[in-house]
C-alpha cells in the first residue's frame, strides 16, 4: 500500500484541486482500505483497489457536501422568511445544537451517527455495539424527543438569544 501513496496523492490532487484536501482524501482512503483489508482479494491489483476506494470516498464526500449546502440553504431561506430582528439561520443552528444536547446520551449518539454523519443504521449499530433494530428505535425516539423538546415554549425561549 505504501508504494502507491504518491500515485494516490496525485490522483487525489487531480480530483480535489487542493493540496490539503488531497492529503485528507488519501488519509481517508488508507484508513478505509486498512479497515477493509479482509475484502481485498490476493493476487488482484492493489493499486486499482486503492484507486477505487479513493474515488468512492471522494464522491461520497462530494455528495455529503452538496447535501450539507442544500440543508444550510433551506435553513437560511426559512429563517429569512420568519426572521424576527437580527435572528438568522445561525441562531437556528445554535438552537438545534442546544436542543440536541438535551437528549439522553444514547439517543443523541444515534441521531448524530445516522443523521449528521449519514451512516447507515447497520454502521451506527456496529459502532454502538447494539442490534440494528435498537439503532432504528433510538433514532426514531431521538427525533420524536427532539420535536417534543423543540415544541416546549420554555425551551424555545431559553434557546433563543
Amino acid at each position: 500500500m505504501a508504494a502507491h501513496l504518491s500515485d494516490l496523492r496525485g490522483f487525489a490532487r487531480y480530483l480535489t484541486r487542493d493540496v490539503t484536501a488531497a492529503d485528507d482524501l488519501v488519509q481517508d482512503t488508507v484508513l478505509r482500505a486498512l479497515g477493509a483489508r479482509d475484502q481485498f482479494v490476493e493476487g488482484t491489483n492493489i493499486k486499482a483497489w486503492l484507486f477505487t476506494i479513493l474515488r468512492n470516498v471522494f464522491y461520497e464526500q462530494k455528495r455529503r457536501k452538496v447535501r450539507e449546502t442544500e440543508i444550510l440553504s433551506e435553513i437560511s431561506q426559512g429563517s429569512e422568511e420568519g426572521r424576527e430582528g437580527d435572528q438568522g439561520y445561525h441562531d437556528h443552528v445554535l438552537d438545534l445544537s442546544v436542543l440536541i444536547w438535551r437528549l439522553p446520551e444514547t439517543l443523541r449518539e444515534a441521531l448524530i451517527l445516522v443523521g449528521a454523519q449519514e451512516m447507515s443504521y447497520e454502521e451506527a449499530a456496529e459502532i454502538c455495539l447494539c442490534p440494528v433494530g435498537t439503532m432504528k428505535a433510538r433514532v426514531s425516539r431521538a427525533r420524536a424527543k427532539l420535536a417534543e423538546i423543540a415544541a416546549l415554549p420554555s425551551v424555545r425561549a431559553a434557546a433563543s438569544p
